[in-house]
């Protein structure tokens, strides 16, 4: 377990916690995975360019012309967009550049956040009304990515897409303490959250809400629940990779930034 905020602990921890995650998608049904030393690269095959790209690369000089060329020749040949993730442990540190040479656009970044779990309140996570449980089933499972493609903004013609990727890759725990939640509000599904417990830490993921229900502290009520959770499991630290809509309430929770953002490189067919 990582004991604190501690960035020599934290950032490695957040990282690996994130490659776990998306490495799941890389056993779904007709993905393709690879995960070796040198780079974590998950295709998906999804319309969508989160879930296909490289989350973690490791890449001497020399290798880095053919680890790119690799890569691209693997989404070309299935048509989909990608990203490719830049953060703390990237190596080269010139990747970023490399990347654009060959025709990749830097798209944004994701700031990097950790906080001490003995911090949090419970009694920020008690809406009325609202009811915060574990994904058990399938058809749970399916109203889960449908309230999730519509509260992230994901395009309408990819919504059944998130549907079958994330029955695809089903309710087990990807070899990893895993689980997805749904929040009720009076019976109704309104907003999504995930907790991975890997790496020593309590990674949050695919924390959205309806867009008709927000501003009801129903994203933070999904933040603090599977956290809270974590706590009671004995872990201390929980991280995340922020949007610019959570950042603000991550920041509320306690939240802080841990390391420079982890940036974000868009490959498009």
């Amino acid at each position: 377990m990582v004991q604190d905020l501690n960035a020599t602990a934290v950032v490695p921890a957040l990282e690996a916690n994130m490659a776990a995650f998306w490495a799941g998608y890389g056993r779904a049904p007709g993905a393709e995975l690879h995960e070796g030393e040198d780079l974590l690269r998950v295709i998906t095959g999804a319309s969508e360019a989160l879930f296909n790209g490289v989350f973690r690369a490791r890449l001497s000089s020399d290798a880095v012309d053919s680890a790119i060329g690799k890569t691209l020749a693997r989404v070309a040949s299935r048509r989909v967009p990608m990203f490719w993730w830049v953060g703390p442990s990237t190596r080269p540190v010139d990747l970023g550049a490399q990347l654009e040479r060959c025709g990749f656009t830097h798209a944004g970044n994701s700031p990097a956040m950790a906080v001490d779990l003995r911090t949090l309140s419970e009694q920020l996570s008690r809406i009325p009304g609202l009811v915060v449980k574990p994904v058990e089933d399938l058809d749970e499972l399916r109203r889960w990515a449908r309230v999730a493609a519509i509260g992230t903004g994901f395009p309408e013609r990819f919504h059944d897409e998130l549907v079958e990727l994330e029955v695809g890759v089903g309710l087990g725990p990807r070899g990893r303490l895993y689980a997805r939640y749904v929040g009720y509000q009076d019976g109704e599904a309104v907003g999504t959250s995930a907790l991975l417990l890997h790496a020593g830490v309590a990674g949050i993921f695919a924390v959205a809400t309806l867009p008709r229900a927000r501003g009801r502290g129903i994203g933070t009520a999904l933040t603090l629940g599977p956290l809270l959770e974590a706590r009671r499991r004995g872990y201390r630290v929980g991280t995340l990779q922020a949007t610019p809509m959570g950042f603000p309430v991550y920041r509320r929770l306690g939240f802080r930034e841990v390391c420079s953002p982890i940036e974000m490189y868009l490959w498009s067919p």
